[in-house]
């Protein structure tokens, strides 16, 4: 076996960046002094080990993503790298406070959206925004959500710059995926650190997938004490699909396809070995435009026929609510602070990149006369895709996407290259400081809740900000340290 030596953070350099772990002058922040030491004191090979241990976890636990295109093969294993994120409870407090303020006006936002479109009247989100919007769905229009609640499951990406602000990027509203590697990474990690999650006082996770299922039934009619749920999937070729059956597997639900279910009576119902039976829950994984081919895209074979009406008349909750997309469209992204000001009546906790809107004339003028200090990005694409980092990029892609922009100005947003904080990541035998963003997951239903910590991404290339997993990216543990009186992660069981 490779001989290695001892990863230290004796000799790591922050490069001026902010580490979320060491500070400025080399010392670890409060909340990863343990951590630290206790890294720094192992014999040497032993973390290697650790991480190879991990990897083997990986890989026989099947925790996998997929790659759409990818010649060599459907399935990844997704990388994960063991030295976590620590974010400080006073911090996490901020965090919290500002994700919940968010989606509170997100979801105002959406329904009115959907029926009096108020803040269009008032002047602050332009109609042609909306209306031009790839995600907005006319069929949605006049719908109720049972208890109100458009987006019941929500994953916020965030990242912090180099002078220490978080920011929040985008909003995933739609069918947000990733809370299942935020879980087992926890478990792959308190495995290999038992005692030191003691002593850390780290916030539990364990807890999500019943808060979930508790989301899920709070929304079935109020007569039903004891809802049927299932999770609709894609299926097995989705590249979120591991995720789609391991949810359900945790809260002991049925993972079904559109195939499965069907409109009968004015109600859906599942196929079962003994027949027929009812469901009132619909956890879907499938975008929009497949859920129903009567309403949205008529080719569509992953969806079940009629579904929407019986969405309309209240017969069954689809989670998330269609039609929530309209929010998490890029363009749209850029006025939720004035969403928040507007529906709320609060300044904003937790600010936005700030964003051009390639749609006004002087925003346009401005992103093509700095496209090589700007990142632009396509108003509906995801996972690192239609996307130029300026300074990163060549003369002639740079002219392309002027001329993308000049043919499409609504299809595009710019922000500043933001200096994206970094987290210490094992390269060979010893720390490299690799970017990183977090994409916390937060539940709405007869409250909000957060979950602690969440879904830290980072991109394991070096010198690159893009933290997708189809881009070449990976994953850490994300341990939020406990305020006094917390319940802690030593009161974990294993999934």
């Amino acid at each position: 076996m490779t001989q290695f030596n001892r990863p230290t953070f004796t000799d790591y350099d922050t490069e001026s960046f902010y580490d979320e772990i060491i500070d400025s002058r080399g010392e670890a922040w409060p909340g990863a002094r343990l951590l630290v030491e206790a890294i720094n004191s192992l014999a040497p090979d032993e973390l290697r080990q650790r991480q190879e241990s991990i990897d083997r976890a990986l890989l026989r636990m099947g925790i996998t993503f997929a790659v759409y295109g990818e010649k060599e093969g459907t399935e990844k294993i997704f990388p994960f790298d063991l030295v976590p994120r620590v974010i400080e409870a006073e911090e996490w407090s901020r965090i919290e406070a500002g994700l919940k303020q968010r989606i509170r006006a997100i979801n105002l936002f959406i329904n009115d959206v959907y029926h009096e479109q108020e803040i269009v009247r008032a002047g602050i989100v332009p109609a042609e925004l909306i209306e031009s919007a790839q995600s907005l769905r006319e069929p949605c229009h006049g719908l109720n959500p049972p208890r109100g609640i458009w987006c019941h499951i929500t994953g916020t990406d965030l990242i912090r710059h180099r002078d220490g602000q978080i920011y929040v990027l985008e909003d995933n509203l739609r069918c947000p995926s990733g809370v299942s590697y935020v879980l087992q990474n926890r478990q792959l990690m308190k495995r290999s650190f038992p005692q030191l999650f003691a002593a850390s006082r780290v916030r539990p996770v364990i807890d999500y997938p019943s808060r979930l299922y508790e989301t899920l039934s709070q929304l079935a009619p109020d007569h039903i004490s004891d809802p049927t749920i299932v999770v609709l999937t894609p299926g097995i070729y989705n590249s979120a699909y591991y995720e789609h059956s391991f949810l359900a597997q945790q809260m002991g639900i049925e993972l079904v396809e559109g195939r499965d279910l069907v409109v009968q009576n004015g109600f859906v119902h599942m196929r079962t070995t003994n027949g027929f039976r009812r469901v009132d829950v619909i956890y879907r994984r499938i975008d929009d435009n497949f859920l129903d081919p009567e309403a949205f895209r008529a080719d569509s074979v992953l969806g079940v026929p009629g579904l929407m009406e019986v969405y309309r008349q209240g017969r069954v909750a689809l989670v998330n609510a269609p039609g929530t997309g309209i929010a998490d469209d890029k363009v749209i992204y850029a006025f939720v602070p004035d969403m928040i000001r507007y529906y709320l009546g609060e300044e904003v906790i937790l600010p936005n990149v700030p964003t051009y809107v390639c749609q006004r004339q002087e925003d346009r003028d401005y992103v093509l006369a700095h496209l090589d200090e700007l990142v632009v990005k396509a108003a509906n694409e995801a996972g690192g895709y239609g996307m130029l980092i300026g300074p990163h990029a060549t003369p002639e892609q740079r002219d392309q996407f002027a001329t993308l922009i000049r043919e499409n100005p609504r299809n595009y947003i710019a922000q500043p290259t933001l200096s994206l904080s970094r987290v210490p990541t094992l390269v060979g035998d010893h720390f490299e400081g690799r970017h990183v963003d977090l994409r916390p997951f937060i539940l709405y239903g007869e409250d909000i809740w957060v979950l602690p910590g969440g879904l830290t991404r980072v991109a394991l290339r070096r010198g690159s900000l893009v933290v997708n997993s189809s881009q070449g990216g990976g994953s850490k543990d994300t341990w939020v340290v406990a305020a006094s009186g917390e319940e802690t992660a030593d009161s974990e069981s294993a999934l």
